[in-house]
């Protein structure tokens, strides 16, 4: 049976909605949603059955971890190590479409971290997105929904069509213009730009 999709509106979420998909992944279910940068796939950060299938889903090695999201910069020090000047930049680029490698802290699973015990984290700008993880309370795993070709899917009934025997509800947000994040390496003295994406330091 295929999965099912729910329209949230991008400006003003309906709170029943959004506690309904917070609900479906603090129980360890997969979803896909919208955030500011492309349609994602994700689940919760502590659900290692959760984790595992993604995975599965996406034919990921184990060895490069996914990144996760959370909705605002409060509880950082949970899951990284952040200096002031690190800190001081992300407050000024997020929310936004970035992806911070920092450390990472114990809290982090071992199977989100490299091996350089670090992780990647993001602060999206979508009103969706981060409504949905605030009813989580914990962070929530993020990957591109693409079709076979690499192609990013845009389209909810294309990701359901792709990948709706692994979900449990897709968020219809509404269009949006797919593109990468800008991908920042904080873990050093000076920060580095690993990829240039929709986000502009």
């Amino acid at each position: 049976m295929a999965c099912e999709i729910i329209e949230i509106n991008p400006v003003y979420p309906q709170p029943r909605r959004i506690q309904h998909v917070a609900d479906i992944i603090k129980n360890g279910g997969m979803v896909a949603f919208p955030t500011d940068s492309t349609y994602g796939i994700g689940c919760d950060l502590y659900n290692k059955p959760a984790i595992d299938l993604l995975y599965q889903i996406k034919n990921r090695d184990v060895r490069s971890p996914f990144s996760f999201l959370c909705a605002d910069l409060s509880d950082l020090a949970q899951y990284a190590k952040v200096g002031n000047q690190a800190y001081k930049m992300m407050r000024r680029l997020t929310p936004g479409p970035f992806t911070f490698i920092l450390e990472a802290t114990r809290l982090v699973p071992k199977i989100m971290r490299t091996k350089r015990y670090t992780v990647g984290i993001r602060v999206p700008d979508h009103t969706i997105c981060n409504a949905i993880i605030r009813d989580v309370s914990n962070p929530v795993i993020s990957t591109t929904a693409k079709d076979l070709s690499g192609e990013y899917l845009a389209d909810p009934w294309d990701i359901r069509e792709i990948y709706g025997d692994h979900l449990d509800v897709i968020v219809d947000g509404g269009p949006l213009i797919p593109g990468l994040t800008t991908i920042v390496d904080l873990t050093g003295p000076e920060y580095a730009i690993i990829r240039q994406g929709k986000g502009d330091v």
